[in-house]
């Protein structure tokens, strides 16, 4: 009986001993410097800089047909300068509709892209954390939710090589 309570005693001894395997990762740091995420701004970067291109070219020869009606308006009837100028306006109202849908899109799906990517962060910290033994892997950010760690126990750069690793593979 003695043997099994000091077994016991020991065990418990053992248990209340081991200590959780704790550590964080900088999430801004994380996520802005893996690759897809660099990719994915790339790739919007360019897009945004062809709708940019095109919205200009639209609005240049939109003004030019503006110009061109200024000139002719003074030669016009009142009622067939009015009807050319609601025209002009009803045209000018659509391209306007036309490039802020386009906008919302592009957003839209550049959202979609990143909070996929968010997503896909967290799933790779989790299993990044179980692989290697840890309790608890902590998100250090600007709103505070690790005020301080050790150093030592930032795995952020350790992470940051393995999904990025990851991500090259496929």
């Amino acid at each position: 009986m003695k043997k099994i309570l000091l077994v016991a005693a020991i065990s418990l001894a053992a248990i209340s001993c081991q200590q959780n395997k704790i550590a964080f990762v900088d999430n801004t740091k994380l996520i802005n410097e893996y690759q897809e995420k660099i990719d994915i701004e790339a790739k919007y970067k360019s897009t945004i800089e062809n709708f940019d291109k095109r919205a200009d070219s639209i609005a240049k020869v939109f003004q030019a047909e503006a110009q061109a009606f200024e000139a002719e308006a003074k030669s016009m009837s009142q009622s067939s300068a009015q009807q050319k100028y609601n025209t002009l306006l009803q045209k000018r109202q659509a391209m306007g509709q036309q490039l802020q849908m386009e906008e919302q899109r592009i957003s839209q799906e550049s959202q979609q892209e990143i909070d996929s990517l968010i997503k896909k962060v967290r799933s790779f910290v989790k299993d990044y954390g179980k692989d290697n033994g840890y309790t608890f892997v902590l998100g250090s950010n600007d709103a505070g939710s690790v005020m301080y760690g050790e150093p030592s126990n930032d795995i952020t750069d350790a992470v940051l090589k393995a999904i990025n690793d990851a991500y090259k593979a496929e």
